[in-house]
């Protein structure tokens, strides 16, 4: 699994724009950049959509007034529902949200969380990360059913 100090995976991720689906790199997201990356189960899940996107969402201003460059979101989603949860979450261009629709991130960095019992298939842990030029710098995966521990206000208190 991935831990602190180490360099992010090489994967593409993909991306909803006004021309469709189309792919980012990890070194578009993180090279030459402090970025903070959540993780999470699945777009519109209760939980996701509720608790942990919103904290992120309505912090931006702090988080980036702390030299963040960019708030990043991935979820073992195709890039039409991270685009749709964009949009129904009022997030403009606050948060990059990056489908890893495959799990390839998710698998690359020992994320990965089995749902199949509950009809979910494979998804993402819930996490969140400081990463500087592609280094990680914190990390936070959450134990328990909540989004305390990956926060956005537990981010905040880290940097």
């Amino acid at each position: 699994m991935i831990k602190v100090g180490d360099h992010l995976p090489n994967v593409t991720f993909n991306i909803m724009t006004s021309d469709g689906p189309k792919p980012k790199t990890t070194d578009e997201v993180f090279k030459g950049k402090k970025v903070v990356l959540f993780g999470l189960p699945g777009a519109f899940t209760p939980t996701c959509h509720k608790n942990h996107l919103p904290g992120y969402r309505d912090k931006e201003a702090e988080l980036k007034a702390k030299g963040i460059d960019t708030i990043a979101v991935t979820a073992v989603n195709d890039a039409f529902v991270m685009g749709a949860w964009r949009d129904a979450t009022n997030c403009g261009d606050k948060i990059d949200f990056l489908a890893d629709g495959s799990a390839n991130f998710a698998k690359a960095t020992g994320l990965t969380l089995d749902l199949t019992e509950r009809g979910l298939g494979m998804r993402m842990k819930r996490f969140s990360m400081l990463v500087d030029d592609g280094v990680v710098r914190k990390l936070n995966i959450e134990e328990g059913p909540g989004a305390e521990a990956s926060g956005a206000d537990a981010m905040l208190a880290q940097i």
